[in-house]
């Protein structure tokens, strides 16, 4: 296979997309590490799912939000990439961890600000800096964004603003590191049921009737209508496409 020899790190990958994203990267012949925060038996759980597909992977613990803790991490993944794959680098890097905010603007505090940002745009900025390194070259780098830098519901914007400035940053970081071979994209999921965002898509029928009226093919998103876009990314199908924001949200809101 094309990408029998390649590995991905997915952020994020013991539940929801990241999860996903991790099982579909492997369904095409990739190997995977995936990170997770604290919930380690989901991610070991999502590591045997892989190598039952037929792959190699391995688990790390990351707080993806804890700039301090990146060099560390960079050690133990150094140490998993040799003693696992007898290697020094990786081929993709898929920026996933993320946790979801629904509050106004107006009582939206510090606290809540500066956690977003750390996770979503301070320790995306911080990680893939410290990692570029170790990323082969003609690699990729995949930023997940979110379709709310589209269009708006009240009470996502400080949410929808990190991830603005996720997009902004994607084609710098393309632009920079393009002389590598390097590329650099960003997927807008729209509104997916996952647990997200305390589940809402997924358990409240009210909210999945709306956004289900909002989206032209009718339905919320699924999980697996995402992890298949990053994973296509991650093939030499996808080799000529850079430095772009792909919104997969089934028309929402056109």
């Amino acid at each position: 296979m094309e990408n029998a020899h390649k590995i991905a790190l997915v952020t994020g990958g013991s539940r929801g997309l990241g999860k996903n994203t991790a099982i579909a990267l492997s369904r095409k012949g990739i190997d995977v590490i995936v990170t997770y925060h604290t919930r380690k038996e989901e991610a070991d759980s999502v590591v045997k799912e892989i190598e039952g597909n037929g792959r190699n992977a391995a688990a790390l613990q990351l707080d993806a939000g804890d700039v301090s803790s990146f060099d560390e991490f960079a050690s133990r993944l150094t140490n998993v990439l040799q003693e696992k794959w007898n290697q020094d680098q990786f081929d993709f890097l898929i920026n996933n961890a993320g946790f979801g905010l629904n509050e106004p603007l107006a009582s939206t505090t510090e606290a809540q600000f500066d956690s977003l940002m750390n996770v979503h745009f301070k320790g995306v900025f911080f990680l893939t800096q410290k990692l570029v390194s170790k990323i082969a070259d003609n690699g990729g780098i995949i930023n997940i964004s979110t379709g709310l830098t589209r269009f708006s519901f009240a009470g996502s914007g400080a949410y929808a603003a990190m991830k603005g400035a996720i997009e902004v940053l994607t084609k710098y970081m393309a632009k920079e590191w393009g002389a590598r071979g390097i590329r650099v994209n960003a997927v807008a999921p729209g509104a997916i049921a996952t647990d997200f965002g305390g589940g809402a898509v997924r358990d409240n029928e009210q909210v999945k009737g709306h956004i289900a009226s909002l989206t032209t093919l009718g339905r919320v998103g699924e999980p697996d209508d995402i992890g298949g876009v990053i994973a296509s990314l991650c093939t030499s199908d996808m080799r000529w496409v850079n430095a772009q924001r792909i919104e997969a949200s089934g028309g929402m809101l056109l």
